[in-house]
């Protein structure tokens, strides 16, 4: 790493003032530095650094603005930098009042760094804060459901911005507030096709909604209707019987022969947990089972392939198709769990993660391995790949 005087010398060159190449150099070797552990961890004991680099994402030369910014992409991916970007380069205010506005050539970049931001409690409160002292979460979800606000950027980090935002009890009740529909209004994107980010942080979103049980009955009742946009995801094309299609919700009736599944495994996994989360009172367990949820679970279980998803769907099927708990254990998130069942339990948890592990890679050797026999049986100077049959 640099010693004193030559990091005071590369602070020299991070001024308005110095000659575009000097300091579009300068700005070259400090994302470099950014790139790795050591070269963050260095460059968080030089906050003076950091606070000029800020200060050049104002810079008239696009390029070095843009180094700028991905530095503190890279830098904000580094929870040890979070408390110093933000307390000490005071990052947050400007990074708000550049992303309202609708002309900001790097407001992409600037949804991936509060993105990484508010990944951790701690950060996203004070994010939290800042946000609704100077924007207000409300705008937030404007700008996100408005898909073409900003005609210089896609802003589909916005999804996991808000995805982290929910860890925090404030942030539910806003989304949860049954007089301002915002619920509502983010269902639509959990099938939204252009992007798998904007996709997966809006579920991320309704997920951490979803802890919150006492807005269950409300979530899945007319208000709201959510179950169709969990499930719509996870069906397919199988054809139903004429029973089970009339049991299902309407948007799940009948569905065509070309009809595919959501294709992000992660994705899929959290709408199982939804699901689940759910299946945690009684009226959703009731409701669920009244909406013939089972026939759309079944199928999914015998097409999907990666085996941490496949262990969710178990777990919800079980909850589905078992005894109702005893009377007074109806609602699962408030039954009492003793401390040394708890530890058996997640003994038992980490266990069948390391199992479901082991069957992944399994599979995963075997699909390789098949591969394989593929390529070397193909007639000389043909592959898969190129065969025309």
């Amino acid at each position: 790493m640099l010693s004193d005087s030559e990091a005071a010398e590369l602070l020299s060159f991070l001024t308005p003032s110095t000659r575009p190449d000097v300091k579009g150099h300068a700005t070259e070797y400090i994302l470099g530095l950014s790139g790795n552990r050591d070269g963050c961890r260095w460059l968080r004991s030089k906050p003076d650094l950091l606070i000029a680099l800020f200060a050049l994402t104002s810079d008239p030369s696009v390029a070095i603005v843009k180094d700028c910014y991905h530095i503190l992409i890279n830098l904000s991916a580094d929870e040890t930098l979070h408390q110093v970007l933000v307390t000490d380069v005071k990052v947050l205010p400007v990074l708000l009042k550049n992303l309202m506005d609708p002309e900001y050539l790097f407001s992409d970049q600037i949804c991936t760094i509060l993105s990484n931001l508010t990944r951790h409690e701690k950060t996203c409160k004070t994010v939290f804060k800042v946000l609704q002292e100077d924007v207000g979460l409300a705008q937030l979800v404007e700008i996100f459901c408005t898909e073409s606000y900003n005609k210089k950027a896609k802003l589909h980090y916005l999804g996991p911005l808000l995805s982290n935002l929910t860890q925090l009890p404030d942030a539910r009740n806003y989304i949860l507030d049954k007089d301002r529909c915002v619920i509502q209004r983010l269902l639509p994107f959990t099938q939204f096709q252009a992007s798998a980010v904007r996709r997966g942080g809006v579920i991320g979103t309704l997920r951490n909604c979803c802890f919150d049980y006492a807005h269950h009955e409300w979530l899945l009742s007319d208000a709201v209707d959510i179950l169709p946009f969990l499930l719509l995801p996870l069906a397919g094309p199988e054809e139903l019987s004429e029973e089970e299609n009339e049991g299902l919700p309407v948007d799940l009736q009948y569905l065509p022969e070309d009809k595919k599944r959501e294709e992000d495994p992660d994705i899929r996994k959290m709408l199982l947990e939804m699901l689940f989360l759910l299946t945690a009172t009684k009226t959703g367990r009731q409701t669920l089972k009244e909406k013939n949820v089972y026939p759309i679970l079944r199928e999914f279980h015998l097409w999907e392939k990666d085996v941490h998803v496949g262990a969710s769907c178990e777990k919800l099927v079980q909850v589905l198709i078992g005894d109702e708990p005893e009377q007074g254990m109806e609602n699962l998130m408030e039954v009492e769990i003793p401390e040394e069942v708890e530890e058996k339990l997640k003994d038992a948890d980490a266990k069948e993660q390391e199992e479901l592990e082991r069957e992944q890679k399994r599979i995963q050797e075997e699909e390789e391995e098949e591969e394989e026999k593929k390529k070397n049986s193909a007639p000389e100077g043909q592959t898969e790949n190129n065969r025309k049959d």
